[in-house]
């Protein structure tokens, strides 16, 4: 008895079963504008009679150097592009972008960025990085590659578009709303400085010495206002790193008067760690965040905040990379608004 599995059904299969070309057939999928609607009825109908499921987009990509993707490269672990409030937002204003244009997306993560295996082998014609160190291995094998590049949230580069925002003018801002409300004695929470998961606080060297990166803008901006202030670090932006660190910096003596936070996820930790040591929000400590995340209105009490325009960031990113892809050179960095959203979070030192 033959037991042999039944072949599957191709291209070639319809063609002959409806008395048409090959070309015909790819069209009735690839370019339906070239047939009569009755005609790529006809063809999609037996098709799906026969379980012919369409051109394969592996074989398709080969024939033609194109994938029609989009890598987006992140510097964290895939879970934060899931959990991290900020992050999804500006991560489902690109796919949107992307997905409207029939473009799919692929997401390739790691704590210094994806591998550079991963990039090299990965199906994508153009390349989205997303808050990478400027070493890290997947940008070089993207550059290696000859993808076309858009960084957000990374240091320019001369010839790569950019998307980012006045990361520094926003902390400045938010650093004189609190020393316009008296408050002297303020500390800074941050998310990694470094790329070497250090906590505690940051000396002198180690803020000198800080690669470019949003929270290291963040930090300056706090910092050209404050002069100098302590800076304690997190490995990430995270609530419950947030918590630990505001609880070191509110348990001394002479404990600060105001957290300024470079996240709105530190900054939740800090409520949550005023509460725990029995200090009130805003009498006892003033605290700001930065990004404004729909959370932020919502938290205990609503959240003094950067606000930055996060699913603009991602759509401006999408329309970058599919520019790119329709061959466009590089256009001129986008630098998109920030504004301080007082809340109740923050008030005036008594």
């Amino acid at each position: 008895m033959d037991t042999a599995r039944p072949r599957r059904p191709t291209l070639d299969t319809v063609a002959g079963v409806v008395g048409v070309s090959r070309a015909t057939v790819s069209n009735a999928y690839n370019r339906p504008d070239q047939l009569s609607a009755a005609l790529r009825e006809r063809i999609l109908a037996e098709a799906a009679r026969l379980g012919y499921a369409g051109p394969d987009p592996v074989a398709r990509s080969l024939a033609t150097r194109h994938s029609a993707a989009v890598g987006f490269l992140l510097g964290q672990s895939l879970t934060a592009a899931f959990s991290d409030p900020a992050l999804s937002i500006v991560l489902d204003g690109l796919a949107t972008t992307v997905d409207g244009h029939d473009h799919s997306l692929v997401l390739m993560a790691g704590s210094a960025g994806p591998r550079a295996q991963t990039v090299a082998r990965a199906q994508a014609d153009v390349v989205v990085a997303y808050s990478l160190p400027e070493d890290a291995p997947g940008l070089a094998a993207a550059r290696a590659r000859g993808l076309p590049l858009v960084v957000v949230d990374q240091p320019e580069v001369p010839g790569v578009a950019w998307v980012g925002v006045d990361d520094e003018g926003g902390a400045r801002v938010a650093a004189g709303h609190v020393r316009a409300l008296g408050h002297e004695r303020v500390a800074v929470l941050t998310f990694a400085l470094h790329p070497d998961g250090v906590t505690g606080l940051a000396d002198r060297a180690r803020l000198r010495s800080t690669p470019p990166g949003v929270a290291g803008r963040r930090v300056r901006g706090y910092l050209e206002v404050l002069g100098e202030a302590p800076v304690w670090e997190c490995p990430l932006s995270d609530r419950s790193l947030g918590r630990a660190g505001a609880r070191e910096l509110l348990s001394h003596p002479d404990r600060p008067t105001a957290l300024l936070c470079t996240s709105d996820e530190l900054a939740f930790g800090a409520l949550t760690a005023a509460r725990d040591l029995g200090l009130r929000v805003p009498e006892d400590v003033s605290v700001v965040g930065f990004d404004d995340v729909p959370a932020a209105e919502h938290a205990e009490p609503p959240l003094t905040t950067v606000r930055q325009p996060l699913a603009e960031k991602g759509r401006q990113a999408g329309e970058l990379a599919l520019s790119l892809l329709d061959g466009a050179r590089p256009s001129a960095p986008v630098r998109l608004p920030v504004s301080l959203i007082e809340r109740a979070s923050t008030a005036r030192l008594t």
